[in-house]
């Protein structure tokens, strides 16, 4: 991969300055920066041949048409997934609620639906709509380092759940979970599996047909791509047999006043007009990380994550929440400076809570790194069963992407510690 300095020339607001300090972004786990490449796609479309697709016979519509069905194909390739299985959707919660109401169409009473404890809201609240209708929700376990229990895994297939819907790599512990293995032993088990590349697909090479997941979803924000464009790649045979989630415009072949009929997927699940600029975007990102090498980005993030473990071990009271070996785990690192329990956020602590002495909340202790310049994420990150299975309020999290250096994780460190003794009691 290209140098840190040089890919930061890349990036027009890495260029910003806070209270005199150089920005340093470690929120890349919520989001990332977007690259003049794919600002200037963008731009380009809106600027050059703006226009509806799939229903124009004049110039500009081709034109649109044919950029927006590249950037599918362009997309597809990335993951490794067939173009015509690639559906466009707003970012992976939409996926995950499309498969959530089209999948859940088949499920009855008593169906099981096996989820995990280090899941995303997105990917547990879709399917707990499903429970209205007497449909069990049940979850993998976590080992003590962070990683799910295989042998509970095993016995949970036993009982022959419908789905099986696992995390790739966790948002908040930073977990790689081994989907490859997962997806065979749930196929064996008689059932559909997918898998949330949220926080994968943006960060280390992912091949759709390799892993053999059935389904596979993404968010385009979180791969320098920008907002409301997402993807679903999904088995051909299995979406073709799927109800449309949304209905309108495009996903129709016929229309009559009490009836209608299909188009062919992937246009099926693509109601109204789309969002081609985001579509161009996103392909653009994917060639920009795709010219970086998914594998040294992957590496890259090894390098910053061993250095970050490394620091942690010299900051007095910090607990940090993710498996000790970088290899394990993605470019996620939540931690607290002491130890706080888990309550609601706006409770006050009562006499017998133990908290260890030097304790920071993860609010405060963002404040206090944001007036250096430096930007991390505290709170429950959209995982508040997995909080209080760790039996915390919140954690801070510094999440890193290509453009963060060693630099940044000793920046960060540096302040970790002042802003220790600051808060301290």
């Amino acid at each position: 991969m290209k140098s840190v300095e040089l890919i930061k020339q890349d990036f027009p607001i890495l260029g910003r300055t806070f209270n005199g300090h150089g920005m340093v972004y470690l929120d890349n786990a919520a989001t990332t920066q977007k690259p003049l490449a794919v600002i200037e796609a963008i731009s380009d479309y809106y600027e050059n041949y703006n226009s509806n697709v799939h229903r124009g016979v004049y110039r500009l519509s081709e034109e649109s048409t044919d950029r927006y069905e590249k950037s599918r194909e362009n997309i597809a390739s990335f993951v490794s997934s067939e173009t015509a299985g690639l559906v466009f959707v707003r970012n992976a919660t939409e996926a995950l609620n499309l498969l959530a109401y089209s999948l859940g169409h088949r499920l009855k009473r008593g169906d099981i639906i096996l989820l995990s404890e280090m899941e995303h809201h997105s990917n547990i609240v879709p399917w707990q709509f499903l429970m209205e209708k007497g449909v069990k929700l049940d979850y993998v376990k976590m080992t003590s380092d962070y990683t799910l229990d295989r042998d509970d895994y095993a016995n949970k297939l036993k009982k022959k759940p419908k789905i099986v819907s696992i995390t790739q790599a966790s948002n908040v512990l930073g977990t790689i979970n081994p989907v490859k293995e997962m997806a065979t032993e749930a196929h064996e088990a008689g059932s559909t599996f997918i898998v949330d590349g949220a926080q994968s697909v943006p960060h280390m090479p992912v091949d759709f047909h390799a892993i053999g997941c059935d389904f596979l979803v993404f968010s385009g924000h979180k791969m320098l791509g920008p907002m409301g464009i997402g993807c679903l790649a999904g088995n051909l045979e299995s979406l073709e047999s799927m109800d449309p989630f949304l209905g309108g415009g495009d996903m129709i072949r016929e229309v009559q006043y009490e009836r209608a009929t299909w188009n062919d997927v992937p246009y099926k699940f693509e109601a109204g007009t789309p969002n081609v600029a985001g579509a161009i975007g996103l392909s653009a990102a994917a060639n920009y990380l795709r010219d970086l090498g998914m594998e040294e980005v992957r590496g890259h993030e090894k390098t910053l994550m061993k250095k970050t473990l490394d620091l942690s071990r010299d900051v007095e009271d910090l607990v940090s929440f993710g498996p000790p070996d970088p290899e394990m785990r993605g470019g996620v690192f939540s931690f607290n400076i002491g130890n706080l329990p888990f309550f609601k956020l706006n409770d006050k602590l009562e006499e017998n809570d133990v908290v260890i002495s030097g304790t920071v909340h993860p609010h405060d202790l963002a404040a206090s790194l944001d007036s250096f310049g430096i930007m991390i994420r505290s709170g429950h990150h959209c995982a508040m069963p997995l909080m209080g299975r760790l039996d915390v309020a919140a954690t801070s999290r510094a999440s890193y992407y290509v453009y963060n250096s060693l630099e940044d994780v000793k920046n960060l460190f540096a302040h970790l510690n002042e802003a220790r003794k600051v808060f301290a009691r």
